[in-house]
């Protein structure tokens, strides 16, 4: 991958969107550079929810989210783009000619005109509390792979539609499912919600997680009913906390954009 380069147009994102525009920058003849901060093609999809199934793509009923960043990346391919993984733009100046971004890691890029299809920017999971010590050993904020789970008792935690989604896409893989949320109403889609009161996963509001135990793996989770006070002791081997993300717009707030709630006018 060239350092420096110069391009008709820079693509800032190489989630769903920045793919298509990359393929379609191509066929308007235009040469093309993606870049993106992760290592890998794909944005948050591929990152995070690579197995989980997408249901509100127009002409798929429903598609993994790995075979939907597949498709993308093998339409944008057909644009020969230059792509800059593990770049994050930096540094962005505008001339009477175009544009030039930094990378934090030196790279110069000079094109035509940018795109910026970054998402929510950097993303980082909302931890679960005082459950730091299990990361790896049990606790994770998302599941990449859902075969990591095959014959384990499962407890997710949240009330969004990754957390329905997950305790719905377990089925037949994890031994158990158990879904904990803190509120008696779920944030998700109600079709989702319907979905996981009408099937085997044992749902459990409005509670809350208390203490995470055991050694190099987990063991239990203490629950509590955050009105009653009532205490259980769950047993379970690995713990999804899909709790959502916080974002961070990064370096796109000091590029003098339009910015309204986090999102780029």
């Amino acid at each position: 991958m060239p350092e420096n380069g110069e391009y008709d147009l820079l693509i800032i994102g190489a989630g769903p969107a920045g793919l298509f525009a990359a393929y379609y920058a191509g066929f308007r003849n235009l040469s093309v550079a993606l870049m993106d901060s992760l290592p890998a093609l794909g944005g948050q999809v591929a990152a995070l929810y690579p197995e989980k199934l997408i249901l509100d793509v127009a002409g798929f009923p429903a598609i993994k989210g790995q075979k939907l960043i597949d498709e993308l990346v093998t339409q944008a391919q057909t644009s020969k783009p230059t792509v800059y993984l593990g770049h994050r733009a930096e540094e962005l100046t505008e001339d009477a000619e175009g544009v030039t971004v930094v990378t934090h890691r030196g790279a110069t890029v000079r094109a035509k005109a940018v795109i910026i299809s970054g998402g929510i920017g950097t993303f980082s999971p909302r931890p679960l509390p005082d459950a730091e010590a299990y990361e790896g050993k049990g606790l994770r904020y998302f599941v990449p792979k859902l075969d990591e789970l095959a014959g384990k008792d499962v407890l997710i935690v949240g009330g969004g539609d990754s957390a329905l989604d997950w305790a719905m896409a377990l089925d037949g893989i994890a031994t158990s499912r158990t879904l904990v949320h803190r509120r008696t109403s779920f944030r998700g889609h109600e079709a989702s919600v319907d979905k996981i009161l009408a099937s085997g996963v044992n749902v459990m509001t409005p509670f809350e997680v208390k203490q995470i135990t055991g050694g190099d793996e987990i063991e239990s989770v203490v629950v509590f009913n955050n009105e009653t006070q009532e205490e259980q002791t769950l047993k379970v081997q690995a713990v999804v906390a899909a709790l959502g993300f916080t974002a961070d717009l990064g370096p796109f707030t000091r590029w003098g954009l339009d910015l309204e709630k986090k999102h780029i006018l």
